[in-house]
């Protein structure tokens, strides 16, 4: 997969989650996920425990919880959503502190805060604790197409080189005097977009070259072989199987 591409979410560390092996982490938060969302609205209390089985991993990852909940905010268009649920879906209705919401509305809201925040908070503590190039090594693994792993591993790889292209010719608008003041400016910035989609393809093309010189037939070579043991399983299953747990009482009580 080439060298590991550092990302802001990561935290270093030693921890037993850091140690995991990738595809036991994904595993396990793919589960976690599919069980959240398995789970009854109205069993308002498991919800309430299925953050605190995340809080408990995030103390056992060493991740601060101030660091978990900034990087929360990526759900605020979610929430915006749900907000305007109670407001616009159809009776019964009740009354909210002198103001008419619907009913099936404020459920539907709470269903999507309560779920999306859940499955946001469990990607970003994989995230804080396994680098980016773990996590393809854990697709890997997991037999993820090889098509899409490769596609991943491209964007991760290019993305940082676009975005110093971009800083490049910025640099180079402000070294002539350009400042974007008003929609007068906004075809220059058009062009800067063109010319960086253009510049953008043209790698991709020397890049797709150089890999066909070296032997590249389709199929990227699987660098490091990552193996878990039994050990690592089961601690990686004691997440969704405890969350399993709650969502069966959910359904129960």
């Amino acid at each position: 997969m080439g060298a590991g591409h550092a990302h802001t979410l990561y935290l270093h560390g030693r921890s037993p989650v850091h140690a995991l092996p990738p595809h036991c982490k994904l595993a396990a938060v793919f589960c976690f996920v599919l069980v959240v969302v398995s789970t009854p609205r109205e069993a308002m209390w498991a919800f309430a425990l299925y953050a605190v089985l995340l809080a408990a991993v995030a103390r056992a990852a060493h991740v601060p919880y101030g660091h978990l909940l900034k990087r929360l905010v990526i759900e605020v268009p979610f929430v915006a959503f749900a907000l305007l649920m109670p407001f616009v879906a159809r009776g019964p209705y009740v009354d909210v502190l002198g103001v008419t919401l619907s009913s099936p509305g404020l459920w539907g809201a709470w269903n999507i805060l309560a779920k999306g925040t859940l499955g946001v908070a469990a990607s970003v503590l994989l995230a804080s604790t396994t680098e980016l190039r773990e996590l393809l090594l854990g697709l890997q693994r997991l037999r993820l197409p090889p098509q899409l792993v490769q596609i991943a591993s491209f964007m991760i790889r290019y993305g940082d080189v676009i975005s110093d292209e971009m800083r490049r010719m910025r640099i180079a608008r402000l070294s002539r005097g350009f400042r974007a003041r008003g929609v007068r400016h906004w075809g220059v910035l058009a062009k800067s977009a063109g010319a960086l989609f253009i510049r953008s393809y043209e790698r991709g093309e020397r890049v797709h070259l150089a890999m066909v010189s070296r032997g590249y037939t389709g199929t990227m070579p699987v660098i490091d072989e990552v193996n878990a043991t039994r050990a690592q399983w089961t601690g990686a299953a004691a997440l969704p199987l405890a969350a399993l747990a709650v969502c069966l009482m959910g359904w129960a009580l």
